[in-house]
């Protein structure tokens, strides 16, 4: 459990990451509030949060390749053992398959987005548009550094407070499978924030991506709701330009949902009912989750990899799984 694991469990855990995962969220399995299980032996580690009879699963068991099914075999067990249930949220491809070995529901349910940076310029005309947005904000007086957050804590907050607000009274903020600033871990990440005539308008969070696509998680982003048009994507290209400069390899853009399905991903093991239910949302449910606003800022830094993305339901997709999901994170 996260608070009784000692330091130096903590710091093996980071290291696990570091070594083993391949999800370009995985950064996020060191958020507050995450239980981990482990195994002795067994070079990795589960990462979980408790939602009632169903144990919500972020990602794979971040672990060797040589342990990780014993170690997902034995996740479930464990969870059996306490009458509870597996969720798998966020899984790659092959934790997918894992999962689906294992006899589980698995459905694909959005995809993730990445982009190359050592050869990314926004010359060309696929770019006249962005390039035109990140222009209007440099000549509103933007202004773009990279900071420390407990030296702007206060701005940050403020920012935080008047975007949620500006959501509507209903909103409430995402849980678990979003990153946070501040922290232990804070000093692995990075953050982005734009300023004008002195005064912080926006900001960008950056966490760092391990395997076999390096670089950078483009995380959490909040703006002013009264900032000028292009401030989120001056900052962006800020960032890049610095990842570039320091060899980062790439840039993900992170899970979203509802986006980038596509028939030819799903596997044996899917739901057909899920399936139509997740298109259904996709075409339908801007209410729900706002998908396509999403996509399309990602997309308007044409992606190089869209990479698909699944959930796994232990005994079958059912009403009390998925309420336990939108409770876990915070949707309802």
């Amino acid at each position: 459990m996260p608070d009784s694991l000692r330091p130096e469990d903590r710091a093996t855990i980071a290291s696990v990451l570091e070594r083993h995962a391949d999800n370009p969220s995985a950064f996020l399995a060191l958020n507050r509030g995450n239980e981990y299980f482990t195994c002795e032996g067994l070079d990795g580690f589960v990462c979980y949060r408790v939602q009632g009879r169903r144990w919500i699963q972020f990602g794979g068991p971040f672990a060797d390749a040589s342990c990780r099914r014993e170690l997902q075999t034995r996740f479930v067990e464990h969870a059996h053992g306490n009458r509870c249930k597996v969720i798998g949220a966020q899984l790659q491809r092959a934790d997918a398959e894992l999962f689906a070995g294992l006899g589980h529901t698995v459905n694909q349910v959005g995809a993730s987005y990445a982009v190359g940076l050592p050869d990314f310029s926004l010359r060309g005309k696929r770019f006249v548009r962005l390039r035109n947005k990140i222009s209007r904000a440099l000549r509103a007086g933007l202004e773009i550094t990279e900071v420390d957050p407990e030296k702007c804590a206060d701005e940050i907050e403020n920012i935080n407070r008047q975007w949620l607000r500006d959501k509507g009274r209903h909103t409430k903020e995402l849980a678990f499978l979003i990153g946070e600033i501040g922290g232990e871990w804070q000093s692995l990440r990075k953050l982005y924030v734009g300023r004008v005539d002195g005064t912080a308008i926006a900001y960008v969070s950056y966490a760092p991506v391990y395997g076999s696509r390096p670089g950078w998680l483009h995380d959490l982003s909040r703006r002013l709701p009264d900032s000028p048009p292009g401030v989120m994507e001056a900052i962006n290209s800020q960032a890049i330009e610095d990842m570039r400069t320091s060899g980062a390899e790439w840039l993900h853009f992170g899970f979203t949902p509802f986006t980038g399905l596509d028939g030819a991903h799903e596997l044996p093991a899917a739901s057909p009912m899920a399936a139509r239910v997740v298109r259904f949302v996709a075409e339908h449910g801007d209410r729900v989750y706002p998908a396509k606003s999403q996509l399309e800022y990602k997309s308007k830094w044409c992606p190089d990899a869209v990479l698909p993305e699944y959930f796994a339901f232990d005994g079958g997709l059912s009403p009390r799984s998925l309420w336990s999901v939108a409770r876990a994170t915070n949707i309802v």
